[in-house]
């Protein structure tokens, strides 16, 4: 069994998919022998009592009084990893991001002589400027022995930042396809909304921030609606953009047809996925910020359902255009109400993009797939030099 000290900050039950990731890869990968340091929050003694992962929790907040106000989560994460690292014999240090995490790893694996595993997600390399956090954050991925790029896009951002391509590795995330499933059970969730069987369904889902585009969502069904397509849409999540989406609702006068349910329970989501006839998240780039993979469409894929994806950030890596789903101009709401048309007035075309997504989960991201990827990096057995300029 391999022995790693995982570094990550989001860990659940903190919601999102780095905390998703860190979960479900590592209890696949060993047992008490992978220690996992992560945020002290609420809920995390009713994840860690049946986690079979050796969790170490403790506090990671910010000290606005500080400077820089991170300083006292640095040498709390610090002390606890390099304790760690000096009582055990790790493998490697695994860090879900090159900050805070990837800096704190690099710093305790040169003191006990360890490789490196850094996490790439996307966004975070192109949303943090070029200031002194995102020299910091070149700085660990540039040192990191492997970094893990989630997409092909991912990847190539890195390359950009100077980090050897023969550095770097291509693993995707994954899904419990024991959970999203084709064949759940959905009885009341259409009808919970008045959902008639004869209207199609589709389902977002996702934090409520501009570039997710359920915006245009809103405004493409209201251009279907228009041509008497009989379409009906769901949005779940929270975020800052709810009153901003609710009013495009009543603006577009798509009360009762556009539906924003807030947070669906672990329990629902897949049901949601089952019960949509289209999984929709048209997102676009905002001032730097993307999507870098899109676990969402893979978890659609994975309940047999066709997507629509933007064309901006790493999505092409979750939705194969023409395959498994359609990515289109996420700023055209003309683009996203063609694609979204081709989905709902061709059954065959959303049939055979919904079969293809679902034979793809099976063969590429299973968690078990995605553990087996991690398992098997060439990690190198002592750390290399740093990349140079």
């Amino acid at each position: 069994m391999p022995r790693y000290l995982v570094l990550t900050e989001l860990f659940l039950p903190t919601k999102g998919g780095t905390a998703v990731w860190a979960a479900e890869v590592y209890k696949r990968l060993g047992g008490k022998e992978i220690h996992i340091v992560t945020a002290a929050v609420t809920g995390a003694a009713e994840v860690d009592a049946v986690h079979p992962n050796a969790i170490h929790r403790l506090s990671l907040k910010r000290v606005r009084w500080l400077r820089p106000e991170s300083l006292a989560m640095y040498a709390r994460f610090s002390f606890t990893s390099l304790t760690l690292a000096l009582t055990h014999r790790f493998e490697a240090i695994h860090a879900f991001r090159a900050l805070p995490e990837g800096l704190v790893a690099w710093a305790v694996a040169r003191l006990t002589h360890v490789p490196v595993v850094i996490y790439a997600h996307g966004e975070e390399l192109t949303t943090w400027g070029t200031g002194g956090k995102y020299k910091a954050m070149r700085f660990a991925l540039r040192h990191a022995d492997k970094v893990i790029a989630n997409s092909e896009h991912t990847r190539d951002t890195l390359l950009t930042m100077g980090i050897p391509a023969a550095r770097i590795a291509v693993v995707y995330p994954g899904v419990d396809v024991s959970v999203f499933r084709p064949g759940l059970d959905i009885s009341g969730l259409r009808e919970s909304l008045g959902i008639r069987p004869d209207e199609k369904l589709v389902f977002s889902v996702g934090r409520l921030s501009r570039r997710k585009g359920f915006d245009q969502m809103i405004r493409a069904v209201a251009q279907l609606r228009a041509e008497d397509i009989p379409v009906r849409y769901v949005i779940a999540g929270i975020g800052e953009d709810a009153d901003y989406l609710d009013g495009l609702i009543a603006e577009h006068h798509l009360t009762g047809v556009a539906h924003r349910v807030g947070a669906v329970s672990e329990a629902d989501l897949p049901r949601w996925m089952n019960a949509c006839d289209v999984f929709a998240m048209p997102n676009r780039e905002i001032n730097g910020d993307n999507e870098g993979f899109g676990m969402v469409f893979i978890e659609a894929a994975a309940c047999g359902k066709p997507s629509l994806a933007g064309e901006a950030g790493g999505t092409g890596s979750a939705v194969l255009h023409n395959q498994t789903g359609l990515r289109v101009d996420g700023m055209s709401v003309d683009a996203v109400a063609d694609g979204l048309r081709s989905l709902l007035t061709q059954s065959a075309l959303a049939s055979e993009f919904g079969r293809t997504a679902l034979c793809r989960v099976g063969r590429e991201f299973a968690w078990e797939r995605v553990a087996d990827k991690i398992r098997f990096l060439n990690t190198p057995a002592t750390p290399l030099a740093p990349a140079h300029d």
